[in-house]
């Protein structure tokens, strides 16, 4: 997904700035306006506006930079690039990046392709102007902040806040040291519009890919909460179950692969966590379905629905998964012939979409009880089960610490 640029006028009338603006698949949608760091527009915000976008938004990011330096773009990771940003960010006028947040907020807004409500997300500097657009802009609806610098010296502007507000914390950020923290929390926990999340551990910059304090997990757990402040507060709204059930239908149903690919994003992944099986990006995952899953299930295989949870990215499905194994079954089993044996497995997917297609599936189970019921593990002596682990799932009055030795030695001990 590639972008283009637009031209924004200033509020003041001292000129006009570029824009990086990115559109949805769909055409049309509520807008995000992308508040830059220090290194102006380069790869990481166009990449982060070309993300939101693939999500369904129609997202703009203004360069900041332009009543200093237009055009801006630094390398993030070489001592003399840095060296310039930071004298950017030295002469950097916070009012009027906010005034020209705000100028962006009105050319997205008269967009054609635009629909809704406008939401704002920032990065380091963009972090802080995130805030004071959620103080002081009131045609924004929802602002979220990354390791913002500086807003423990603007709280005070607080009572501003009409929409919902969003920060993520870097725990160890040297730029947002605890006390600075203690400060923000204390001053925002009462907000019901307001949500703080700490990461423990992480460093600034820890959702930027290619930063040395990237760290994934956090990153992930960022976006999420922050595509859910959106998705509240602007929409769009998917329905993540019906999109999952015909991913599901031809996967195992119809085993047609061009349709399953056409459920997902461009450049997808698929992981089942136990074998490592799957493949990540359209080609790999395409080849794995075609030659190793869809046609490699046996005819029995039925999938038994227990639970499901739905979120704003992502769904949680829990079932049986059962088959009899009559064919080779490369995803789950393999190098392992045909035991003619009948598994019934716990299993569970955690699906993540990227507006209305899925992005990635990590598929879990008991690897060890798939072993022992078709015959390759002996149970005796080790802490596994086999079929018994999918009945005990469905009826909880099973007994249960049947393979704990010791359970027998607390008998008649308080508790």
């Amino acid at each position: 997904m590639a972008g283009t640029f637009v031209e924004v006028s200033a509020r003041d009338g001292s000129g006009s700035f570029r824009a990086y603006l990115a559109v949805p698949p769909s055409g049309r949608g509520p807008g995000i306006v992308v508040a830059q760091e220090i290194f102006g527009i380069n790869e990481f915000v166009r990449a982060t506006a070309d993300r939101y976008a693939e999500e369904g938004y129609v997202v703009i990011a203004p360069d900041l930079f332009w009543r200093q330096e237009p055009g801006v773009e630094l390398n993030a990771y070489t001592e003399a690039e840095w060296q310039k940003a930071f004298g950017f960010f030295q002469g950097f006028d916070m009012g009027k990046g906010v005034e020209d947040l705000a100028a962006a907020v009105d050319v997205l807004r008269a967009r054609p392709e635009f629909a809704g409500k406008v939401g704002c997300v920032g990065f380091c500097l963009g972090g802080r102007l995130a805030y004071e657009v959620a103080c002081s802009v009131p045609t924004v609806d929802v602002s979220v902040g990354y390791y913002g610098v500086g807003i423990e010296g603007a709280l005070d502007k607080a009572d501003g806040i009409r929409g919902k507000l969003v920060l993520h914390i870097a725990e160890k950020d040297a730029y947002c040291p605890p006390e600075a923290q203690q400060q923000i929390i204390a001053a925002l926990k009462d907000r019901p519009n307001a949500n703080v999340h700490v990461y423990p551990g992480v460093d600034h910059a820890f959702a930027r890919p290619a930063s040395p304090h990237f760290h994934k997990p956090s990153a992930l757990l960022a976006h999420e909460r922050s595509i859910a402040a959106f998705r509240q507060e602007l929409g769009p709204h998917y329905d993540l179950s019906a999109l999952w059930d015909m991913h599901c239908y031809h996967e195992f149903a119809t085993r047609d692969v061009d349709a399953t690919m056409a459920t997902m994003v461009a450049e997808p992944y698929v992981n089942h966590i136990p074998t490592m099986t799957g493949g990540v990006g359209h080609d790999h995952l395409k080849r794995f379905y075609r030659h190793h899953f869809c046609h490699g299930n046996p005819p029995d295989t039925k999938l038994v629905p227990l639970s499901r949870t739905v979120g704003a990215t992502q769904v949680v499905d829990e079932m049986l998964f059962c088959f009899t194994h009559t064919t080779e079954v490369d995803w789950m089993l393999p190098g392992v012939a045909p035991t003619g044996k009948y598994v019934e497995i716990p299993l569970v997917a955690i699906i993540n979409f990227r507006g209305d297609k899925l992005y990635h599936e990590h598929i879990y189970w008991d690897q060890a009880s798939v072993l022992v019921q078709v015959g390759l593990l002996n149970p005796e002596g080790l802490p596994v089960a086999g079929i018994e682990t999918a009945r005990k799932l469905v009826d909880e009055s099973l007994p249960s610490n049947t393979l704990m030795k010791r359970w027998e030695t607390s008998e008649g001990k308080p508790f």
